[in-house]
């Protein structure tokens, strides 16, 4: 049931704060010397003077919206930024926490992550949790729950392989009536009160709208989905809500799971905000007359699908364009049955908000047989290079780069090349003969692996590297996948499906600056490749891997030199890389390792991927999944770390912060023993 509390948040500050804000305000300008005066004489009376605070800054704090974050990137841009400079250098080390609020009750089963972001808006929280995707309102003071809204059960949300991967949920007034959108596993969109939590009936039918009406020609059953001959969709990521239209993504099974050529495509879904009217639907593979219908050769658009949107969205709302990212179509690691460059698979799509229509599009990767799908938001920041200022979008990626284009027309900012790539000796298989390679900036992630780049502390594991690797095919970025039982081997690829930048750390952006800082790992794959048939009797692909694989290093280390982890901060002005960090420390698995006594291995980092935020004073971050659960400060300009506090979990996925009541308060996703999560809210002390 849905219900409302109110809490009273008014707080005493004691007079040495009440001058450290006064004097502040002065020096930059923000309170002129003659207000200062008789507000300190008025110092003698606290009430007065609090009073006198708060009436002489109001008109120049934060505004509503700049204290909150509206966004699952905490914006349009997916900036992951805030103006806030509360919580400083001087100050990190004295974050306490303010309250934790757990989802162990919001499943029916355990959950084994919680991945999602909360948004602040209007004085809440709002967020998922459990693999019901139920919708939460909470008390950004107190963690208390506000209320709670589940969908009905449905065999589709039963038969989701995405349960478990809620990020968030969206936010928008249309027509002035503020909104919750919440998409579900079962691929409803929904459309929820703020204050109540309770359906919206104006909205689509009765406050929801069934996704799979609009995806494409197919029929379905409104309980249990798609027939399973005709294919699966799901969802993983909230919409975004821009210039009045809801935008949708949407997610399928891994890749490497996958035994069958047929699927639907993960087509792009717009409704009208206000109504939740179908406005359009953007085909991710085009159908027959339509741009990049040639780029499926042996008509494999007609039976291929996938090409989900996955990842979270940005826009930008001045220039009326939504940006989606994509990745590969079934199977990842063999693609003979849809040769071709496949548009627009793992691609960068940036399309007209209001109608659909393409605008412009990049393949980062064509006919993508190395699951390099683009594995979260692009960021959107103004810049300057070489005098000329550029609207520009970044995405960041597994294969180790940043790919840097101008936001309105798709053009790189700086070259990007194509240059000639190896072939595969894999029956059927037919790649692309180069692929784009980025110029600048460089990469932030090894690319590729040779001898050199293996695990050498001691003689000892430097020989056991090179034995296990002999296994193996070595090689440069887009090493093709080879066969199980091919001459030798399989292929390592560097990095991997879990390696560079992915969605758990992703990247943030400053937009006063324009530093881009990305979190990336060095994992390698080697997937292997067998007789689908072998997999699934009923499989009609010719090849299909047994999963993404990885390559073990000798006695239960990594196979490569660190560092493991790392913060990489880039001036997307310059092109250049500004500092790399390791992300973390050593981890105890590492550093306690018998074979590793008495060596001096230095700061490896964490094998996980940083989960981070910038703000006007401070880059901070978690070390992420499985890692240790530390949240660290590091100057935004030199990388030094500032601050460290210790978390009752490790960080799952990417913090948010907000200002509440003149409090700045940091929530993020953690990990505990023996529970589905939680978030947790740090603030200093009152």
């Amino acid at each position: 049931m849905a219900s409302c509390h109110q809490v009273d948040r008014r707080r005493h500050w004691p007079t040495d704060r009440v001058l450290h804000i006064l004097n502040r305000l002065h020096t930059q300008q923000i309170l002129p010397e003659e207000h200062v005066k008789p507000t300190l004489r008025a110092l003698a009376t606290p009430v007065a003077a609090l009073a006198i605070l708060t009436i002489t800054t109001a008109p120049s704090a934060l505004s509503a919206q700049q204290a909150e974050w509206r966004h699952w990137g905490a914006d349009a841009s997916s900036t992951r930024f805030a103006p806030f400079d509360q919580i400083d250098a001087s100050n990190f080390n004295d974050l306490e926490v303010a309250w934790m609020w757990r989802s162990d009750n919001f499943s029916p089963e355990p959950e084994p992550l919680l991945r999602a972001t909360p948004i602040y808006v209007n004085g809440t929280l709002y967020s998922v949790a459990g693999s019901r995707r139920t919708a939460v309102a909470i008390d950004p003071a107190t963690g208390e729950t506000i209320w709670t809204f589940r969908e009905p059960y449905t065999r589709r949300w039963e038969d989701s392989m995405r349960k478990n991967y809620g990020k968030g949920v969206a936010y928008a007034e249309p027509g002035g009536r503020p909104t919750i959108y919440l998409v579900t596993p079962g691929f409803f969109l929904h459309a929820l009160d703020p204050m109540t939590g309770v359906p919206i009936e104006s909205f689509g039918k009765k406050g929801r709208v069934d996704l799979l009406g609009d995806l494409g020609h197919w029929e379905h059953h409104p309980e249990d989905g798609l027939p399973p001959e005709i294919g699966y969709i799901t969802n993983s990521s909230p919409p975004i809500v821009v210039n009045g239209v809801v935008v949708v993504g949407n997610s399928h099974e891994q890749g490497y799971y996958q035994t069958m050529q047929e699927n639907v495509p993960g087509n792009i879904l717009a409704y009208d905000a206000d109504s939740g009217e179908h406005m359009w639907t953007f085909n991710v593979i085009p159908r027959e007359g339509e741009f990049g219908n040639d780029t499926w050769e042996n008509d494999a658009w007609k039976h291929t699908g996938n090409v989900s949107a996955w990842a979270p969205l940005s826009a930008d709302p001045e220039l009326g364009l939504v940006y989606i990212v994509t990745d590969p179509p079934p199977v990842d690691y063999y693609g003979g049955f849809h040769p071709g460059d496949n548009l627009f698979a793992t691609s960068i799509l940036a399309l007209d908000i209001q109608t659909g229509e393409r605008r412009w599009h990049f393949q980062t990767v064509h006919h993508d047989v190395w699951n390099y799908d683009n594995p979260t938001a692009p960021n959107l920041v103004d810049v300057n290079v070489d005098g000329r200022a550029v609207k520009a979008i970044v995405q960041t990626t597994k294969q180790g780069w940043a790919y840097v284009l101008d936001r309105e027309t798709g053009e790189p900012v700086w070259p990007i090349e194509e240059r000639p790539v190896p072939q595969s000796d894999v029956p059927g298989e037919q790649l692309s003969p180069t692929q784009p390679f980025v110029t600048r900036p460089a990469p932030y992630e090894m690319q590729g692996i040779t001898e050199d780049d293996l695990i050498d502390f001691t003689p000892e594991l430097r020989a056991q590297a090179l034995e296990i690797v002999s296994n193996f095919r070595m090689g440069p970025l887009f090493n093709p996948p080879a066969r199980e039982d091919g001459p030798g081997g399989p292929s390592i690829h560097c990095p991997g499906a879990n390696g560079g930048a992915n969605i758990p750390g992703g990247a943030a952006v400053d937009p006063t600056s324009g530093v881009l800082y990305v979190a990336s790992t060095r994992g390698c794959s080697a997937p292997r490749l067998v007789p689908g048939v072998d997999v699934d009797p009923d499989s009609n692909v010719e090849w299909v891997s047994v999963g993404p694989g990885g390559v073990r290093g000798p006695r239960g280390l990594p196979i490569t030199k660190p560092p493991y982890g790392t913060i990489t901060a880039i001036d997307l002005n310059t092109g250049d890389h500004i500092w790399q960090i390791p992300n973390g420390d050593t981890p105890d698995n590492i550093r306690n390792n018998p074979a590793l006594q008495g060596v001096d291995i230095g700061n490896t980092g964490a094998r996980s991927h940083a989960t981070k935020l910038v703000t006007s004073t401070l880059l901070m971050y978690g070390e992420g999944r499985g890692a240790a659960p530390v949240f660290r400060a590091v100057d935004k300009m030199t990388g030094k770390e500032l601050g460290r506090i210790d978390l009752p979990g490790s960080t799952l996925t990417a913090p948010m912060t907000y200002m509440h009541d003149g409090v700045q308060y940091v929530v993020m996703a953690i990990g505990i023993r023996g529970s589905a999560g939680a978030l947790v809210a740090l603030r200093l002390p009152e």
